[in-house]
């Protein structure tokens, strides 16, 4: 316990969560397009959604494919508690910005309820038993329309009652804050738990239940626990979500949904806290950045999704740390050099694939609008086999150029790591 106050009150993170807020200030003063807002709010809502899911995937080990029920079931709620608030049936009027903690009660509640079940098992009995549970509860969805609203869903209208401190949350630059508010204070809340004994002892439940059986603990019960504190926080995203939209489906508990969650998590890099905060933000821009400029974004998330898996399967949060290590030993300089020349091969190997998947798709799926498509700033014709070539040879040559620059990195790599071991341990002899 003295170890973990200590490590929640070190002086040397506040500039850190400082920072932190002072960047979700400041954020829409960067990017003030409408776009950028509703992009940013939604980051806001996956950032906290893909956090709770490592709290089991991450810290606990739990492999879930239905995470999205507690997500979807606390928006349910949140969007009925603002519609029977509007209505009046409530016995005390909400003010909106509590809302969430709604999705998040409601979340644990649920949390409760299923984690009872999922919890009697571990490992990949587990995680089919999570599948079911979503599958149970998407068809609840659509069996019954009085709760769940059909597969039309259930919208509401967040700008009821009188102006909470004078803001009415109408804009979308209001929402953005108070999604930005509550992110920052579920991170934080977040952080924290990971640093509580249930937290460590999930740790150690993850890497070794027998042990931990073995001290007193019952991996059970914790593995209960961490679903339901995981749960609060999916219930609160689910909330979020509904404020932001101001509409709640079946989609919202979809497999789907868990699945997007899934490889947020996983992209970001589950073994660190900040990985599945990097996932969310990669997720979507995915999801909603890129999905406005092609109908191919599911394709490319795919193949960087299997791209890292194969690659870095510690995410994008390990890439930053081991290059951290290196900077911290004044080496990045000698990585400077492979490094460009696999941007650039990788530039060219991935304007080829660009170019081969946009003309495949505009000649199948959007075959109706003919031809031609924009493309690199260009007025390409995908029927053309010129263009078909020129993409051919970008692929070829792009893939050898990747080749030897991995390999030429690989052995620059390679050479630095053994002279930070070196200077790591200078007495130590081959």
């Amino acid at each position: 316990r003295t170890g973990t106050s200590a490590s929640l009150a070190d002086p040397g993170r506040w500039p850190l969560w400082a920072a932190l807020a002072l960047l979700f200030a400041g954020l829409p003063w960067l990017f003030d397009s409408g776009f950028s807002i509703t992009l940013l709010s939604q980051m806001g809502v996956m950032i906290v959604f893909a956090l709770s899911y490592n709290m089991l995937f991450g810290q606990g080990g739990m492999l879930s494919f239905g995470h999205a029920v507690y997500s979807g079931l606390g928006a349910f709620f949140t969007i009925h508690a603002l519609n029977w608030a509007s209505a009046g049936a409530l016995p005390m009027s909400l003010p909106l910005p509590l809302l969430p903690l709604a999705g998040g009660l409601a979340g644990a509640a649920f949390g409760v309820l299923f984690g009872y079940v999922t919890t009697k098992k571990a490992g990949t009995p587990f995680a089919m038993i999570t599948l079911g549970i979503g599958e149970l509860v998407f068809a609840a969805s659509l069996m019954f329309p009085g709760f769940f609203g059909g597969e039309g869903g259930v919208s509401t209208n967040r700008v009821v009652g009188e102006p909470f401190l004078g803001i009415t949350f109408g804009p979308a630059i209001e929402v953005y804050y108070l999604i930005a508010i509550w992110c920052f204070a579920s991170m934080a809340a977040m952080y924290a738990f990971s640093h509580t004994p249930l937290g460590r002892i999930s740790n150690a439940v993850r890497d070794n239940p027998e042990r931990a059986e073995f001290i007193g603990y019952s991996a059970q019960h914790v593995r209960f626990l961490v679903i339901v504190a995981s749960a609060f926080f999916c219930g609160i995203a689910g909330g979020l979500s509904a404020i932001n939209f101001e509409i709640v489906s079946a989609e919202n508990v979809s497999t789907a949904r868990s699945g997007g969650v899934l490889v947020a998590a996983f992209i970001g890099g589950a073994g660190f806290f900040f990985g599945p905060i990097l996932g969310a933000v990669i997720f979507i821009f995915f999801a909603v950045a890129l999905s406005d400029y092609t109908s191919a974004w599911q394709f490319y998330l795919g193949a960087f999704f299997v791209l890292m898996v194969m690659y870095a399967p510690g995410g994008v949060a390990s890439l930053i740390a081991m290059n951290l290590r290196v900077m911290r030993h004044g080496l990045l300089g000698r990585l400077a050099g492979p490094y460009g020349a696999l941007a650039l091969a990788t530039g060219v190997l991935l304007a080829g694939v660009i170019a081969l998947v946009e003309m495949s798709y505009q000649l199948t799926l959007n075959f109706a609008s003919g031809s031609q498509l924009r493309l690199f700033g260009m007025d390409v014709d995908a029927s053309s086999w010129q263009a078909w070539a020129i993409a051919a040879a970008l692929v070829a040559a792009g893939g050898l150029a990747f080749e030897a620059a991995r390999r030429r990195f690989a052995r620059t790599w390679d050479a630095v790591q053994a002279l930070i071991e070196a200077k790591s341990h200078p007495g130590a002899t081959t």
